[in-house]
């Protein structure tokens, strides 16, 4: 299957340049293989998040890569980046014939003007809109390690000395749900900033998906 996804990847990357063109400056389209989510990025169009070719998925493609062939499309969704820009983005997943999933072909669009315009035209009729600081906010990088350590932080409020082992074994069920451990050296990344030792975060991420997969609680 690996020649056959190969080839996909190679028949996709001449596509990504006349989607970029076709839709203009604001447009940036992203060409991801995810058998190699470190640096995920094949091929590039545009400019709006600010990424290269060999740059790393973000928080979005983890999850993907999470869910593995469960994963499916996720179409016109909106999120702020960490500058300040609003994107709308469509994830379309990659797959070879036998359904497997091994990457993605993004498009993101700065709507960060087109927004600002809806919005004093709705002020101006009367109309409210949502709020952009209520979009969600998506790291993306070159450096997976940066993108790792968001989501960390995303746990920063739960201390880990205060957290009994249910909450601790939630913890990691959760950075696994979201794609943390798909990504070489992530579990001494997560050891380090949680102050624990690499043997402890193995045996915690081994009992979630033990849990997990029994959907049991202790």
């Amino acid at each position: 299957m690996e020649v056959e996804q190969d080839a996909i990847i190679a028949a996709l990357t001449s596509v990504v340049d006349g989607i970029a063109a076709t839709f203009g400056p604001v447009c940036e389209v992203v060409l991801h293989d995810y058998r190699r989510p470190e640096n995920s990025v094949v091929a590039i169009a545009g400019s709006v998040t600010g990424r290269r070719v060999g740059g790393a998925m973000s928080e979005i493609g983890l999850r993907m890569v999470a869910r593995g062939d469960e994963a499916a499309d996720e179409l016109n969704y909106v999120t702020r980046t960490d500058a300040g820009k609003l994107v709308k983005s469509s994830t379309m997943l990659l797959r070879d014939s036998s359904g497997a999933v091994f990457g993605a072909l993004c498009v993101n669009v700065d709507v960060t003007a087109a927004s600002e315009v809806h919005a004093l035209l709705g002020a101006l009729a009367g109309t409210g809109t949502l709020p952009e600081e209520e979009r969600p906010v998506t790291t993306f990088g070159d450096d997976i390690d940066s993108v790792v350590d968001v989501m960390l932080d995303a746990h920063r409020h739960q201390s880990w000395a205060l957290l009994d082992r249910t909450g601790r074994l939630d913890l990691f069920r959760s950075l696994d749900e979201r794609g943390v451990f798909a990504v070489r050296r992530a579990i001494e990344q997560v050891a380090g900033r949680l102050g624990i030792s690499r043997a402890s975060a193995y045996s915690y991420l081994s009992q979630s998906r033990k849990q997990a997969t029994t959907g049991g609680h202790s």
